[in-house]
């Protein structure tokens, strides 16, 4: 079979990752500035579930671990050694005869095993979180393991501070929820005891400081999911984590645990992971936390990326898909720049906010136009479905709905119902948001923003009134016509149209 000029280009990378809870295997190719993920494979080997109270590996978890890494072995032969990273973790940095067990995980993977110690784990941790993951720059990481939390402050790129602590929520369902018994004492045993391990390196990052903090674990990924399902915003505060709390001390045993939008595959140590992460907040005085979009594998897997942009995470992601869709982007950018205008003359009399509204309302015009290369007919429908399923870094689940919402409306008639089910704003100001996007891509219908002239946009209790020359209204009959079907169609927004000719 002959190379193909894009693998030539685009070389398939690989990181295996033996985790405390699960093995994972990611499989991932540079496409377009971007990482595209080619495969992933995640096993429930629970190798920290195998240690005994001697710290020795039990026979029967390394062979269960073994025959996890034969399936990705064979996933691994036709991939270069130097794109492959394979790492071990907390569970192995504790058991005593891992020595063993790496040895036959090598000879049954064909490359060696890493096995990082608990500082070298956080700050890959931390790069995997920097590079997917759009945020302040002065960052609090979190990461609830299998058998290790590591805890990390940094900046940018660079780590000022990280520490790996010995507790994780597979040795925490041992511990504190023997035979698997749920009970408020057991919570709070588990809270008590995870917090006198926090406390020695607290003032440590406290002194520190961050602006915002992130975690990506399964944990964290579980509530988040939780709160989506809800249709809320996927931030996590203490009171939430103590609702939960509540809600999982209706059932006396893990087995029975069934919440909404908790899958069933977290279930067996989202108590344990919940008492760890109550521990945190409480300890360091957490307000709230957001899920990243990256860990300890896109961490390892940017390492061996060459030549691996730092810019702004949320750009690549969108020249990125630009490039992959085809998009016109000469086109994107006029729509852009008419919406920058209508946002700064309706910003005072709509109240609308500063910073990540209008940073996400410009990514929907660069992407309102990706499912154009599939079809035209329904392409508002296939761009949402892009939006829905694609490796978006910089933008988390919350972000990634509004996008779907937004290019899924820009035009045509308004189901009201996907606005309010989006959650990363206010149903108002996403209506808001909205309205604006369809007056910019209307006036730019010509796709030739030189054609426009000045205008004004202003309120009038819930009238918008937009102010263009007669003239040229004259020579745009087509947009002209449109603006006045649009006033039907913003109606179910609360809002109505007027033209005036000027």
């Amino acid at each position: 079979m002959s190379t193909t000029s894009l693998e030539l280009l685009s070389p398939l990378y690989a990181v295996v990752d033996l985790g405390s809870n699960s093995f994972h295997m990611l499989i991932t190719r540079q496409l377009a500035d971007s990482v595209q993920v080619v495969d992933k494979i995640k096993r429930k080997v629970r190798l920290a579930a195998g240690l005994d109270t001697n710290n020795i590996l039990s026979e029967q978890t390394m062979a269960k671990g073994l025959e996890c890494l034969r399936f990705f072995a064979e996933h691994l032969q036709d991939i270069p050694q130097k794109n492959i990273r394979i790492v071990a973790t907390a569970t192995l940095r504790l058991a005593k005869n891992r020595d063993e067990f790496i040895a036959k995980a090598e000879a049954v993977l064909g490359h060696p095993v890493n096995l990082l110690s608990g500082i070298e784990e956080a700050e890959h941790i931390y790069l995997g979180v920097a590079h997917t993951s759009l945020s302040a720059d002065k960052r609090l990481v979190l990461d609830i393991g299998g058998a290790s939390t590591e805890l990390i402050v940094g900046r940018g790129f660079k780590v000022k501070k990280a520490h790996s602590l010995n507790l994780g929520c597979v040795t925490y369902n041992q511990q504190y929820f023997p035979h698997g018994e749920l009970s408020n004492e057991h919570f709070n045993q588990a809270i008590c005891a995870a917090e006198l391990i926090i406390a020695p390196i607290k003032n440590e990052f406290c002194d520190i400081g961050w602006q915002c903090v992130l975690g990506g674990s399964g944990t964290m990924q579980a509530l988040a999911e939780m709160l989506i399902y809800q249709h809320k915003p996927s931030v996590i505060s203490l009171e939430f984590l103590y609702q939960v709390k509540a809600q999982i001390l209706h059932f006396n045993q893990i087995d029975k645990i069934n919440l909404a939008g908790l899958s069933s595959e977290r279930s067996p140590v989202i108590a344990s992971g919940l008492a760890i992460l109550i521990a945190l907040f409480q300890q360091l005085s957490i307000k709230e936390l957001t899920l990243s979009s990256g860990a300890l594998r896109e961490g390892l897997l940017y390492e061996m990326l060459p030549e691996q942009s730092t810019s702004n995470i949320r750009q690549r992601t969108i020249t990125a898909l630009s490039q992959r869709f085809h998009i016109d982007q000469r086109h994107a950018n006029s729509v852009k720049r008419q919406i920058e205008t209508l946002y700064l003359q309706l910003k005072s009399i709509w109240d609308l906010p500063d910073g990540n509204a209008l940073a996400l309302l410009l990514a929907s015009a660069d992407l309102h136009e990706i499912g154009l290369l599939l079809e035209y007919k329904h392409h508002q429908q296939h761009s949402a479905y892009i939006l829905a399923h694609a490796d978006l870094a910089g933008f988390n689940q919350s972000e990634r709905q509004l996008l779907v919402s937004l290019v899924t409306l820009y035009k045509g008639d308004i189901n009201l119902a996907l606005i309010e089910q989006q959650s990363a704003i206010d149903d108002q100001t996403a209506k808001k948001l909205l309205i604006i996007l369809r007056l910019a891509v209307k006036l730019c219908r010509h796709r030739n923003d030189q054609t426009l002239p000045d205008y004004a946009v202003s309120l009038n209790d819930k009238c918008l009134q937009l102010s263009l020359p007669q003239q040229w209204l004259l020579q745009h009959t087509l947009i002209h016509d449109e603006f006045a079907q649009e006033n039907e169609h913003i109606a179910i927004l609360g809002y109505s149209l007027e033209l005036d000719k000027v």
